[in-house]
């Protein structure tokens, strides 16, 4: 996967975590798009392309944690990074064997993102089309 080709997928209730991120990784060369609920990506246009998904854990309806297992059973394996304020040591276990690149805890600092970004671009799975 290659990090200029990469799209960014944001999925946090925060409107300022969402902008936040969103500056931070077009800083850095990244598309990004964001979402303001899990339902709110499920319903949105497909995307194709290499992409990652930076998930919050905690989401109004569809928690992060659902909506990644949600597109694990339908067959899309993508990069997921996992991010939380409310840090649980089950959703921590839960995020590993889901096989999460990473599990931030908010706050975290920007590299330690971009350096989740960069392994999750390492990772060589197959880009699939989210509809």
């Amino acid at each position: 996967m290659n990090e200029q080709t990469l799209t960014v997928l944001v999925v946090d209730d925060d409107e300022s975590i969402r902008r936040a991120l969103q500056r931070l990784l077009q800083s850095n060369g990244y598309r990004v798009l964001t979402f303001e609920s899990a339902e709110a990506f499920l319903s949105s246009a497909p995307v194709t392309g290499e992409f990652c998904l930076v998930l919050d854990i905690r989401l109004p309806g569809i928690s992060g944690l659902e909506l990644y297992e949600t597109l694990a059973s339908s067959g899309i394996k993508v990069p997921v990074i996992f991010m939380t304020a409310h840090d649980n040591p089950q959703w921590q276990e839960m995020a590993e064997k889901a096989g999460a690149t990473a599990y931030l805890r908010k706050p975290f600092g920007e590299q330690s993102l971009l350096s989740a970004l960069h392994h999750a671009c390492e990772r060589t799975q197959p880009s699939l089309p989210i509809s």
